[in-house]
């Protein structure tokens, strides 16, 4: 899938992965959304899960990840 396609998926709850152009340590990406600091509310965003310490970080897709066409839909 393109990282058109699997937008809709992260943006409906669920997690990708990409099966060639990543290494062995990214395990999935994900949408935050419904955060709150100090009572305002905080614009969804992407995370990407890790076996590296720490594990979770602000995901930003480079032009890769968005060109790629490698991406699927994982539990």
């Amino acid at each position: 899938m393109t990282f058109e396609e699997i937008l809709p998926q992260l943006k409906a709850g669920k997690k990708a992965v990409r099966t060639k152009g990543w290494g062995d340590c990214e395990e999935y990406v994900f949408v935050v959304s419904g955060d709150t600091l100090n009572g305002e509310e905080i614009n969804p965003y992407l995370m990407i899960r890790t076996k590296e310490k720490p594990a979770l970080s602000q995901f930003m897709p480079t032009s890769c990840d968005v060109l790629a066409d490698d991406w699927k839909v994982v539990e």
